[in-house]
């Protein structure tokens, strides 16, 4: 199995870090989400790296990558990501992007349709929040801000995992993606490597992003891959929301392809790597050309 390389390249002015797992053939860039890393592809990207030429990027202000004070909305973050694949020579690549990743790849592709030969969104790609009913951005800024970990230690940190929602699928290749979100200091506190207020610009622009005003002008075939939790129902009116996102991708793209993942967490490359890797290479592997 491929171990990736921890590389860095200065980009538009800042300098990202990125993982290798080398490869060949048909680039595969692989894009996480908010408050994640490129690490949360550790379990998929060496399975499909015997077959594609794989890397993963770590998005400004996340992982290992600069933090700048500003930056933080879809027009930038996407001038990131086609300085990275130029300054790469990535051609014609797929664009995997896992939730808010999966709204940049939307959002890139609806920008440089003539770019990317195919996307695949994992559980994202589809979130349009403003149009839940009865959403609001105070809702929005108080129901989804990222968790206080202040005066956290690792050892409080793994104490309190198995009450997450990947509790049960906890185990050591799990604990390694999540603490990649942190920075440890020497006395074992640890700090969010995605900073509260850069979270909450993101959020922000996710809040104003408007998906299903994008997906006529993305013109390549599109893998949605949805998960559906194993317990939706204390979550009902997510669940219908959800459904009606991924219900209006698959109608308003022209070439996309819809796939439940049945009692799946949102974080599907931890919980279902081989499932989802098998699901890319099939569609990376099928028929991409333009029809007619």
């Amino acid at each position: 199995m491929s171990e990736a390389r921890d590389e860095r390249v200065v980009l538009r002015g800042l300098t990202f870090h990125y993982r290798d797992w080398g490869g060949h053939g048909q680039p595969l860039v692989l894009l996480h989400g908010l408050a994640s890393t490129s690490h949360i592809w550790d379990l998929v990207a060496p399975l499909l790296a015997d077959r594609f030429r794989v890397l993963a990027l770590d998005q400004r202000g996340h992982g290992e990558s600069d933090k700048p004070e500003d930056g933080h909305d879809f027009d930038s973050v996407s001038a990131d990501l086609d300085s990275f694949l130029s300054a790469l020579g990535l051609e014609a690549p797929v664009l995997v992007g896992h939730s808010w990743g999966g709204n940049v790849a939307v959002h890139y592709a609806a920008h440089k349709p003539e770019v990317p030969k195919a996307l695949v969104l994992v559980d994202g790609g589809f979130l349009e929040l403003s149009s839940w009913p009865g959403m609001t951005w105070e809702r929005v800024e108080r129901e989804l801000a990222p968790p206080d970990f202040s005066g956290f230690t690792v050892d409080r940190l793994l104490a309190e995992a198995p009450r997450w929602e990947l509790g049960p699928i906890w185990g050591p290749a799990v604990e390694r993606a999540v603490l990649a979100n942190f920075f440890v200091d020497a006395d074992g506190t640890i700090r969010p490597r995605l900073r509260r207020e850069h979270h909450m610009r993101i959020l922000r622009a996710i809040w104003e992003h408007r998906p299903s005003a994008l997906y006529e002008r993305v013109t390549c075939p599109v893998l949605l891959i949805a998960a559906a939790p194993p317990s939706p129902h204390a979550r009902d009116s997510f669940m219908r929301a959800k459904r009606q996102g991924v219900a209006a991708a698959g109608r308003l793209l022209s070439r996309c392809r819809v796939v439940w993942m049945e009692e799946t967490v949102h974080d599907v490359p931890l919980h279902r790597p081989r499932e989802l890797a098998q699901a890319i290479a099939e569609f990376v592997s099928g028929d991409l050309s333009p029809p007619g």
